[in-house]
Order: C-alpha cells, then sequence, then structure tokens
C-alpha cells in the first residue's frame, strides 16, 4: 500500500510539473550529501583545530592567506572524488529537455555543473572559482589549489570566489535569482533545511505569487508547512523515480 501511495505522489507531482509554465529549482547540502560531500561546520568540520567560522573569512585570508588555502585545497580534494548522483544528473536532463527553466543553489560543490547543468545560480559561490583581491581577474580550477594562487594580471593574491562568514550575497548573482523566483510558478526544493537566509525564503516568493512548493527531503523542514507537496526519501531516488513520469 506504502508502495502505491507513493506511486500516486510521483504521478501527482508529474502532473504539476507538466502544466508548470516556469519550473525552477532549489538545492541544499542534503543533495550534496548523497554524493558523500562531507560538511565543514560543526564537529565534523574540524581541520586541524580550526574552525570553519574562524577560517571562511575576510579577516582570517588577510592575517594568514597560506593557511586558508591549505584548508581550501584540503576541501577540494575531498570534494574533487566526489561524483554527481542520481539527482544531479536527472536535474541536467530536465534542463536538456526544457523540463527545468533554471536552477539554484546553496552549495559550492560544482556538482551541478559536472552534472551538465548550464543555467545555474550559486549564490554562496563556487568553491573551484578563483577571484583576485584587487582586480576583476577570474579563473576555474580543474584540480585542487597548490599553494597561493597569484593573478597573472595584477600579481596580488586569488582567493576562492565562495561568499565568506560576514560577506554579502554577489548582488549581480542576486537579481538574477531574484527574476528567476519572481517568474516561477513550480518550485522544487531539494536537500535544503531551509534554515540558512536569504535562500530559506526563496520557495516562498514563488509561493506568494500563486506558485506551488514541492519539497522533496529526507526529513520535515521548517519549510514543510508552507510546501504544497512533500515527498519524503533520497534526492537520489525520488527524482529518477519522478522522472519516469515525465516521460
Amino acid at each position: 500500500m506504502g508502495l502505491k501511495l507513493n506511486e500516486v505522489l510521483l504521478r501527482d507531482v508529474a502532473d504539476v510539473i507538466k502544466k508548470a509554465k516556469y519550473f525552477i529549482a532549489l538545492t541544499g547540502a542534503g543533495i550534496s550529501k548523497e554524493s558523500n560531500v562531507p560538511t565543514f561546520r560543526g564537529e565534523d568540520g574540524l581541520w586541524r583545530n580550526y574552525d570553519a567560522m574562524e577560517l571562511a573569512t575576510p579577516s582570517a585570508f588577510s592575517r594568514n592567506p597560506g593557511l586558508v588555502w591549505n584548508w581550501y585545497a584540503w576541501r577540494q580534494g575531498l570534494i574533487g572524488e566526489c561524483h554527481p548522483n542520481p539527482a544531479h544528473l536527472t536535474l541536467a536532463a530536465w534542463e536538456k529537455r526544457g523540463i527545468l527553466k533554471t536552477l539554484v543553489t546553496q552549495n559550492v560543490d560544482g556538482l551541478h555543473i559536472r552534472a551538465g547543468s548550464v543555467n545555474v545560480h550559486e549564490v554562496h559561490g563556487d568553491l573551484w572559482s578563483l577571484k583576485c583581491i584587487n582586480c576583476d581577474y577570474h579563473v576555474r580550477l580543474n584540480s585542487p589549489a597548490n599553494g597561493i594562487p597569484v593573478c597573472p594580471q595584477c600579481n596580488n593574491h586569488l582567493r576562492p570566489d565562495v561568499v565568506w562568514f560576514g560577506e554579502s550575497l554577489n548582488p549581480v548573482i542576486m537579481r538574477r535569482v531574484y527574476s528567476e523566483l519572481n517568474q516561477a510558478d513550480v518550485c522544487i526544493v531539494i536537500g535544503t533545511s531551509a534554515l540558512v537566509q536569504p535562500a530559506a525564503s526563496f520557495p516562498l516568493i514563488v509561493k506568494q505569487h500563486g506558485g506551488r512548493i514541492i519539497e522533496v527531503n529526507i526529513e520535515h523542514t521548517m519549510l514543510t508547512d508552507a510546501a504544497d507537496i512533500h515527498i519524503t526519501g533520497k534526492a537520489g531516488e525520488v527524482l529518477p523515480a519522478l522522472d519516469e513520469h515525465l516521460k
């Protein structure tokens, strides 16, 4: 009976997606966890007795860029061993087929891009992208950083192009994100705890102008009560099963 109910629910969700005029996705740490991407906060996030909140700051980089880059190179090495899971691949396939219009992610691991998604808005940045602390130079790495990267244009240090504690989100990216949210009539929210702002409020913007929220998570979250449909389960299992009803 449970399996049958699940299939009915999946068909209902598929119908909602098929009728959508502008379908978007929001993803959080849960989708990356299924690819074995480690977390870097709390007790599990300790590295050489440093906490992430001590290292991921502009002041920490200013004081000791070598230490910060050692930490990021270590993270890049771990994440480089991870691979996009079926949920990442399904979202990329939906975009390619014209079902999904855009994807907004809180994750910095780059797995959506590696999976083949193109129209991706990384609100917290990209662990593999670097920017100069002085000029407008940007570059993207294919392997972990070696030492302290230097800008070829002005010879200043390059830093990870991620949002550090105490920094504002990129206003250009945010304008694009809010434009997408205001167009969307269906938003699927995958693997986010809905605790970190402003991303936690993104689905509510869709809801406010009459859109619908579909939540996929292994547990109930702060968003569940506002969601029109909640599917309990792993994204890597739910999305491919849902895709079968969209073919």
